[in-house]
C-alpha cells in the first residue's frame, strides 16, 4: 500500500493536503506544525475515530484532541494505491458524537465502491493488521517509540516464528486461567469468600434466633413508654404556642402602634421646619447666615448715623441777609453823602453775602444727598430708623432660634422614628422567630424537639421491633438452617480442591511459556540486533527482548546486556527503533507492505547516528514506504 495524498479538516489542519511519494517522505516542519495531527489522521482515516472513549484525567480522546480548531465537521481524504489499483478513502462527520463515522472508498477518478470495504474493516483490509497491531509496529507516534506487548501482537510474532498459528496466546492462556482461579478467590472477593460468607451469615442467623425473641419483649416496653411521652408533650407543646403566638401578636401590635406614633410626630416637625424657613426666607434678610449679615447690618447702622449727622448740619440762611442788608444800608449812605469809604463796606458785605450764599448752596446739597441715601439705606431694610432695623434684626436672630429649634426637633423626631422603625422589624423578627416553632430557645420550641425526639425514637423502636419481628420470620428453622449449613461446607471443600488445581496449572502453564519464550525472543531479537547494527555501526551486536517486549541492548566485546536505564536518550531510542522494525517485519503481512509512518523518532540522536538511521530508513524505503515526520532537517 502507498499513500498518494491527503486531505484533513482535522485539529489544527483546515482543509490542509500533503502529498506523498514512494520510498522515503521526509516531512520537515518545526514543533507545533501539525505533523503528529498529520500522523493521528492518517490512523483515524484508516480506522476511523472511537467515539466511546471519553476523557479522563491525563487523558484526552482523539475525538476531543483533534476536533477542528474552526468549529468544522472532523472530516478528509485519503488517496492511496493498494493491490493495484487506486483507491480513495473519504470519511465525514454527520452527527457530533460520531466523528469521521460516514465512511466511502471507491476507486479513484469513479463512483465504483471498493466491494467488501467499510469502516470498520478498512485499516484491517489494506494494512493486513488490526489497529492495535498496526499502532505497536508501523505506527510510531512521538514519544512512544517503545513497543507495548498485548496478546494480539503476541499471537502474531508466535504465529510467523513458531508454529504458523495465530490462536495461541501465553498471555491469554494464562489471564484464562487467573481469571478461573479469581472467579473462585481473589483477595476478598470470588465464590470462596462468598461462601464462606454465606456460612458465616448462617451461623450468626442461629445465633441471632436465640437473642431477637427477648429483644422484641423489651423494645415494646420502650415503645409503650415513649407513646406515653408523645401524649403529655403534645398537649404541653400545643398550649405553650399558643401563650407564645398571643404574645408575639401583641407586641407587635404595639410596636406598630409606637411607629405611627412617632411617623405622625415626625411629619409634624418636618411642617413646622418648613414653615420657619420659609418665614425666614420671606423676611427682610432672606434666609442668609447670621455671621456674614451682622457685620453687614453694623456697618448699615453706623452709615446711617453719619447720614443723619450730615443731613442735620444745613448752615442758617440769616446770616449772608443781614450781610445784604448791611450792604444795601452802606451803598444808601454812600448815594446821600458820596463818600468813598461808605462804598467799600457795601462791596465788602455784598461779597461776603455772596461768599456765604455759595458755602450754604453747597452744604444744602451735601445735606440732600445725605438723607437721600439714608433714605435708600433705610428702604433697603424695609425700615424708617435705625431703631427698626435693630428690631428686625432681634425679630431675625429670634426666627433663626425657632428654626434652629425647629430643626432640632425634626432631628429628634426622626430619630424617634427610625429607632421605632427598627424596633418594629426586630419586633417582626422575634414574632417571626416565635411563629416559627420548629428552632429557638422557646419552651413552644423546646417541647416541640422534645416531641419530635420522642416521637422518632417511637419510630425507632417501632421499626426496630417490625425488623426484628421480619428478621424472625426469614431466619427460619435452625434445623433447616443446620442442614444448609453442612451442604454449604461440603460445596467449600469441592470449590477450594479446583482453586489448588488451577494455582498448579498456572505453575505448570508458567513453565511451559519459558520453553515457548526460547523460541519467541531469539527471532525477534536476531531481527532487531541487525537493525541496531545498522543504526549504530555495529557498535551495539545484540538486543535482547522479553516478552513484554522491553529490551536490553548489549555492545560488541560485553558479556553482559545494559539495562534500558544505563542507555543514553539516543541509544535508547535507536534500540526501541531497531525493536520496532523488526516487530514491524515479523508481525506485518509478507505481501504488499503497508506505509512505515514515524513521528519525530528522532530527536535525540546526535548527526552521526542521524545520518546512521535516516541511512536503514532508506534502505527499507526500497520495500516500503516510509513516511517520516522531524522537526530535524536531514539531508
Amino acid at each position: 500500500m502507498i499513500i498518494r495524498k491527503l486531505r484533513a479538516s482535522f485539529g489544527k489542519l483546515e482543509n490542509e493536503t500533503l502529498s506523498l511519494h514512494d520510498g522515503l517522505n521526509v516531512i520537515y516542519a518545526p514543533n507545533e506544525s501539525g505533523k503528529s495531527t498529520w500522523c493521528a489522521f492518517i490512523r483515524a482515516m484508516l480506522y476511523g475515530v472511537d467515539s466511546s472513549e471519553r476523557a479522563r484525567s491525563g487523558y484526552l480522546p482523539d475525538k476531543l484532541r483533534y476536533a477542528p480548531w474552526s468549529g468544522a465537521p472532523m472530516e478528509g481524504s485519503m488517496e492511496l494505491r493498494a493491490e493495484r489499483s487506486d483507491i480513495t478513502l473519504t470519511r465525514r462527520t454527520r452527527a457530533k458524537g460520531a466523528p469521521m463515522r460516514d465512511f466511502s472508498a471507491v476507486y479513484t477518478g469513479t463512483a465504483i465502491p471498493v466491494e467488501g470495504m467499510d469502516g470498520q474493516n478498512a485499516g484491517e483490509l489494506l494494512t493486513g493488521v488490526s489497529r492495535d497491531v498496526f499502532c505497536r509496529s508501523a505506527f510510531i507516534e512521538q514519544g512512544t517509540v517503545a513497543v507495548s506487548g498485548s496478546p494480539e501482537l503476541e499471537k502474531r510474532i508466535n504465529a510467523i516464528v513458531s508454529t504458523g498459528e495465530e490462536q495461541t496466546s501465553y498471555t491469554e492462556a494464562d489471564e484464562q486461567l487467573r481469571d478461573w482461579q479469581r472467579k473462585r478467590r481473589f483477595h476478598r472477593k470470588g465464590a470462596l469468600p462468598a461462601l464462606e460468607g454465606q456460612m458465616d451469615d448462617v451461623k450468626q442467623r442461629i445465633a441471632e434466633l436465640h437473642n431477637a425473641a427477648e429483644n422484641v419483649d423489651a423494645l415494646e416496653e420502650q415503645l409503650a413508654a415513649r407513646q406515653r411521652d408523645c401524649a403529655a408533650l403534645e398537649s404541653a407543646m400545643t398550649e405553650s404556642r399558643k401563650t407564645q403566638r398571643r404574645q408575639a401578636l401583641d407586641n407587635l401590635s404595639r410596636g406598630r402602634q409606637l411607629l405611627r406614633q412617632s411617623s405622625e410626630a415626625h411629619d409634624e416637625a418636618i411642617a413646622n421646619l418648613s414653615q420657619r424657613r420659609e418665614e425666614l426666607a420671606d423676611g427682610v434678610f432672606g434666609g442668609r447666615k447670621p455671621q456674614e449679615l451682622e457685620p453687614e447690618i453694623q456697618a448699615d447702622l453706623k452709615t446711617l448715623k453719619r447720614l443723619k449727622t450730615e443731613g442735620a448740619a444745613e448752615k442758617p440762611i440769616w446770616p449772608p441777609l443781614l450781610l445784604i442788608l448791611l450792604s444795601l444800608a452802606c451803598a444808601g449812605l454812600y448815594t446821600l453823602w458820596q463818600n468813598l469809604w461808605l462804598l467799600l463796606p457795601s462791596v465788602a458785605s455784598l461779597v461776603a453775602a455772596l461768599v456765604m450764599i455759595i458755602r450754604l448752596s453747597n452744604s444744602r446739597r451735601a445735606a440732600e444727598a445725605a438723607r437721600s441715601a439714608r433714605q435708600q439705606l433705610l428702604r433697603k431694610y424695609h425700615a424708617r430708623s435705625e431703631k427698626e432695623i435693630l428690631q428686625q434684626w432681634g425679630d431675625y436672630q429670634a426666627q433663626l432660634y425657632e428654626l434652629t429649634q425647629a430643626e432640632q426637633r425634626e432631628l429628634d423626631s426622626r430619630e424617634l422614628y427610625e429607632q421605632a422603625r427598627q424596633d418594629l422589624q426586630e419586633l417582626e423578627d422575634e414574632a417571626i422567630a416565635a411563629l416559627d416553632f420548629s428552632g429557638g430557645d422557646s419552651e413552644a420550641a423546646r417541647l416541640g424537639r422534645e416531641l419530635a425526639a420522642a416521637r422518632d425514637d417511637v419510630e425507632r423502636i417501632s421499626a426496630r421491633i417490625a425488623s426484628l419481628n421480619g428478621r424472625l420470620s426469614v431466619l427460619g428453622d435452625p434445623l433447616v438452617l443446620a442442614s444448609d449449613l453442612e451442604q454449604m461446607e461440603n460445596s467449600y471443600g469441592e470449590m477450594q480442591t479446583e482453586y489448588d488445581a488451577l494455582s498448579l496449572a498456572i505453575e505448570t502453564l508458567k513453565q511451559a511459556d519459558t520453553e515457548l519464550q526460547s523460541r519467541f525472543s531469539p527471532e525477534l531479537g536476531r531481527v532487531a540486533s541487525d537493525y541496531m547494527a545498522k543504526v549504530t555501526g555495529g557498535r551495539y551486536a545484540d538486543v535482547l527482548i522479553d516478552r513484554d517486549f522491553s529490551a536490553r541492548a548489549r555492545t560488541q566485546g560485553d558479556s553482559v546486556a545494559r539495562e534500558s536505564e544505563y542507555l543514553s536518550a539516543g541509544t535508547l531510542d535507536l534500540m526501541y527503533l531497531a525493536v520496532r522494525l523488526a516487530v514491524c517485519e515479523l508481525a506485518m503481512p509478507a505481501g504488499e507492505p503497508c506505509p512505515l509512518i514515524i513521528d519525530d523518532a528522532l530527536v535525540n540522536l546526535d548527526e552521526t547516528r542521524l545520518e546512521q538511521a535516516m541511512q536503514l530508513l532508506r534502505e527499507i524505503a526500497k520495500k516500503r514506504q516510509v513516511i517520516l515526520f522531524t522537526c530535524r532537517k536531514t539531508d
